[in-house]
């Protein structure tokens, strides 16, 4: 009998596991696509379709050069077209490193009696923050490790803290979390914070490889870390962001399985991730760095070119892990978020900027250290629109509705404007003279593509922000 995934292919109900590795390894097996059969899929996309796990695997076995190329291309037409030049910055803030789990490549795992383990206190944590905000920071993800110290009270009652704190002309105005799993009542509560983003990566989708790596503790439960994103729509909660910690197993089966979970969530909840992420592996504090399924420069560029084809309207978020000439190489074909400024030790932002990185303090190694300043200044030199923008999420665009206006193209109509604003706040208040000419040199020439009356209406309100107004947005 001839073998097919969809004879593997789990049914997509809520809150009950649907990944199935025989299903994902079928996709991926056989020859090579025809040219037609890969020009297809891409004009697809390119329609702005979202494409099938046949498609995307169609992406991923078209590896001969001139193949590869098309993709990248075709990425950067589809960026081009859905997103604009714009760029979201962010900037993660690690609140405790506690962790009841012990994951093989983890620096706060459990049994890494190096690591110094810290919980910010209250004092400490709005210490961050002003320092985060000195900087010009106006979007935070709040990273915690899986521990009782860190129940949903407590992120929160941070994210209520962060919110509350103002230093000069700064203000944090989008918290996003990364951290453990919760119960339906969990998600409410911190849903009640007004956060944005609850993040929560699989590590590997891959169910024997996942027991391989998670060696104790609660996080051992892969089905129930796989449903924990179905709990938090279940809860109201439904700005989710989905991962794959890519060098655990082979990339293009994580890839694969990160469009298999956009689609299982879109099935059920009609929506589907926000952000994706996929972090490449990192040397960690005490750890045996394992490089069989470790992913080249090369591969890694062409992941990220299918992944923005296969799902043209969520964002992909691509963080310090990666060096800076990685990272711009990436933005190219369709990261849309990436971080700047980043320090990963407890209590780093606000001590000397000079302090070197210590890996017993951090989760992981930080490839790209430059500061928020240098990131910005580069976005600019390479023609990119830096946006702070957090108008949607403050609005209610967000899950079901947010696809209502993306998923047309509508979002333009708010999405530039929006990060011509905050980029105009950024340069007013935080800029040094040469880059808040370069900024605004950018500015200029965003607004001479615009239709009116739109051009002269941002017009309006950029000289409303020169004069002391803050906050505005569509």
């Amino acid at each position: 009998m001839k073998f097919t995934p969809e004879k593997y292919n789990l049914p997509d109900i809520p809150m009950t596991p649907f990944i199935d590795a025989a299903e994902i390894e079928a996709f991926l097996a056989g020859p090579r696509p025809t040219m037609q059969e890969l020009e297809a899929v891409i004009a697809k996309s390119l329609n702005k379709q979202r494409l099938s796990l046949q498609d995307t695997a169609t992406l991923i076995k078209a590896d001969d050069p001139e193949s590869v190329a098309l993709i990248k291309q075709a990425a950067k037409d589809l960026k081009k077209a859905v997103y604009g030049n714009r760029i979201v910055l962010f900037a993660p803030l690690y609140v405790g490193n506690y962790c009841m789990n012990n994951c093989a490549y983890c620096g706060f795992r459990k049994e890494n009696k190096e690591a110094v383990r810290t919980t910010l206190s209250r004092e400490q944590l709005i210490q961050e923050v002003e320092a985060l905000e000195e900087e010009g920071q106006k979007r935070l993800i709040l990273v915690f490790g899986e521990h009782k110290l860190y129940p949903p009270e407590f992120i929160a009652d941070t994210a209520r803290t962060v919110y509350s704190v103002k230093k000069g002309a700064g203000e944090i105005r989008r918290v996003n979390i990364n951290a453990a799993p919760l119960d339906i009542e969990g998600f409410r509560k911190v849903k009640e914070a007004g956060i944005g983003t609850y993040q929560i990566f699989q590590e590997t989708y891959h169910p024997e490889m996942y027991k391989l790596y998670h060696l104790a503790g609660p996080k051992k439960d892969y089905n129930y870390r796989l449903t924990a994103l179905d709990r938090a729509q279940e809860a109201g909660l439904d700005d989710v962001g989905i991962g794959a910690l890519f060098g655990l197993y082979d990339w293009r089966f994580e890839t694969l399985a990160l469009v298999r979970h956009t689609n299982h969530l879109e099935v059920c909840y009609k929506v589907g991730p926000h952000t994706i992420s996929f972090p490449r592996m990192q040397i960690a504090s005490n750890m045996a760095f394992n490089r069989k399924y470790e992913l080249s420069d090369a591969d890694f560029a062409r992941m990220v070119a299918i992944l923005r084809l296969a799902v043209p309207y969520t964002g992909l978020i691509c963080t310090a892990r990666e060096k800076a000439d990685m990272r711009r190489e990436v933005l190219q074909y369709g990261v849309s978020q990436i971080d700047g400024g980043t320090k990963l030790e407890l209590g780093a932002y606000s001590e000397d900027a000079d302090e070197p990185q210590d890996l017993n303090r951090e989760q992981f190694h930080v490839s790209d250290s430059r500061s928020l300043h240098s990131v910005i200044d580069t976005l600019l030199d390479d023609s990119y629109l830096p946006s702070f923008c957090t108008a949607c999420y403050r609005k209610g665009r967000t899950g079901e509705h947010f696809m209502e206006f993306s998923v047309p193209g509508f979002i333009k109509r708010f999405c530039t404007p929006n990060a011509i604003y905050t980029l105009a706040e950024y340069l007013e208040d935080y800029a040094s003279a040469a880059q808040k000419q370069k900024g605004y040199q950018l500015i200029e020439k965003q607004l001479q593509e615009l239709e009116e009356p739109a051009a002269t209406q941002i017009r309006t309100t950029l000289q409303r922000i020169k004069q002391g107004e803050r906050d505005l947005y569509l």
